[in-house]
């Protein structure tokens, strides 16, 4: 029987040890049909990383690729591997992690990124940045693939941004900020004030198909004279012309398909946004149509004084100022009149959405009909419109029940 090999303390070496001249300490592998070595100041430590390295091989990690890689590269190793993204989303993340990430957390070797250093990161967007819960979506919706795919790689063996995202919410009191629909209140201030402003009357039309046909933004500013059938009374939803950063840096116009097969679809005129088209079509008789051509789509029916496709935050300042002068208005009305104004609260372009979406939930109790106009992909999201929005009629069945119930 071989006599075992010893160190020169007289402690036996297992297969695999040995001991250097300098007194340090080597062990020696076959991994993929090639040697492999690693070395320690000692016996103990030796023995830890040989451990390591015995876990590694038999969950099939690689820590030499871990200790090699930053999350830059695994970046990149991801978007390559994006084939199915869309441009408009590829630019948003290109663009995200390239003024977020890249020059700081980027820069680390996967094998060094743990749970607390991601979420640090996230804290010091928070706190330098001052970024909101959206943006932070936005960024841990990119990392967490990223790390994702370096544990099905088989860089590192658990992914180090599970739960931070749950952690940030849970200790900044974060909630995404519930967009509230118009009261019918509000809803009629704000279209009669501009049907009566001779400053604010040209936005009536497009204000007015944003509540009567529920589409988005991009869907809207993007709608062609050929997406209106004025025969059948339907309007074709079939692509969004979006306004976003590119990769060069500037913000340009562009049309893509919808983000989901159910943003494809064809919403029913309403009699008040059929002649709210008329009128549109009617100015631009008028005025001229408009040459102005996007990514070889033309035609649009909703254009700035230039001739040109509105911009999301043009509108969005033009809602700012009628609430602001409505406001004012109505304030200075109701004092001489010794009663309440009637005040509009701020909202955005996409309030008028999700307004739409509440009337059309409290006249309508088949959700996939709604979920089907709205174009929303998943069910959950038009069940929670539909449960906000139909609150209030249960308060009212209830008063009704009053006295017709015999239970005493």
């Amino acid at each position: 029987m071989a006599e075992k090999r010893k160190d020169n303390k007289g402690r036996n070496l297992r297969t695999g040890e040995s001991q250097r001249p300098d007194g340090r300490y080597r062990y020696r592998w076959q991994e993929n049909g090639k040697q492999q070595e690693v070395c320690a100041l000692t016996l103990a430590e030796l023995r830890e990383k040989e451990r390591q390295i015995q876990r590694d091989i038999e969950d099939g990690v690689d820590s030499k690729k871990a200790d090699t890689t930053t999350l830059n590269d695994m970046f990149k190793k991801y978007m390559a591997g994006k084939t199915e993204l869309k441009q408009s989303t590829r630019t948003n993340y290109n663009y995200m992690y390239k003024n977020y990430v890249h020059d700081s957390l980027g820069k680390k070797k996967l094998s060094k990124i743990k749970y607390s250093d991601v979420k640090a990161f996230y804290t010091s967007l928070i706190k330098e940045k001052n970024f909101k819960p959206n943006s932070m979506e936005i960024i841990n919706t990119i990392l967490h693939p990223v790390f994702t795919l370096a544990v099905r790689d088989g860089y590192i063996r658990t992914n180090p941004s599970d739960g931070a995202m749950q952690e940030i919410k849970k200790s900044h009191n974060w909630e995404k900020p519930k967009r509230h629909a118009l009261t019918i209140e509000e809803q009629e201030a704000f279209i009669g004030y501009m049907a009566q402003s001779p400053i604010y009357n040209h936005w009536l039309p497009i204000f007015t198909v944003l509540l009567g046909a529920g589409c988005r933004i991009g869907e809207l500013i993007g709608l062609r004279w050929c997406d209106c059938d004025f025969d059948n009374n339907v309007i074709s939803i079939n692509h969004n012309l979006i306004y976003r950063q590119q990769d060069n840096g500037k913000c340009e116009m562009h049309i893509t398909t919808p983000k989901t097969k159910a943003g494809t679809r064809t919403i029913p005129m309403l009699s008040e946004v059929r002649k709210a088209l008329f009128t549109e079509r009617k100015n631009q008789m008028q005025k001229g149509f408009s040459d102005c051509e996007i990514d070889g789509y033309s035609n649009f029916v909703f254009l700035n004084r230039e001739g040109y496709v509105h911009n999301p935050m043009t509108l969005n300042r033009a809602i700012g100022r009628i609430i602001r002068d409505y406001n004012a208005e109505e304030t200075e009305n109701a004092k001489k009149e010794k009663r309440e104004p009637v005040l509009i609260r701020h909202f955005s372009v996409h309030n008028l959405r999700h307004t739409f979406c509440t009337r059309f939930c409290e006249n309508e109790q088949n959700l996939k009909v709604i979920q089907e106009i709205m174009g929303h992909s998943d069910i959950s999201t038009t069940m929670n419109v539909y449960a906000e929005a139909t609150e209030g009629k249960k308060q009212e069945a209830f008063k009704n029940l009053e006295g017709k119930i015999k239970i005493g």
